[in-house]
């Protein structure tokens, strides 16, 4: 399966770790996306560990993300978890 070019978009702790609202990344699967964020932005690891993920809206299960395929195109989403309210 060839890569696909996705916008992944960061939102509040991500976008303190990654240093970026959002970059466009490549990868044959969420996982392989998160991958490439992860190398790039190395303090983003702790906080994909318990930030949920969106693709084009949708919440992907954390067990799957190495395994779901993404489109080229796709809008990948980091949300950490928020407090307040």
């Amino acid at each position: 399966m060839p890569s696909a070019t996705v916008l992944v978009r960061y939102w509040a702790a991500a976008r303190a770790a990654a240093g970026v609202d959002s970059e466009r990344l490549t990868g044959d699967t969420v996982g392989a996306v998160l991958g490439e964020a992860v190398a790039r932005h190395t303090g983003l690891a702790p906080v994909l560990r318990v930030a949920s993920v969106l693709v084009d809206g949708r919440a992907v299960d954390r067990e799957l993300l190495e395994v779901t395929p993404i489109t080229d195109g796709a809008v990948v989403e980091v949300l950490p978890p928020f407090a307040g309210g």
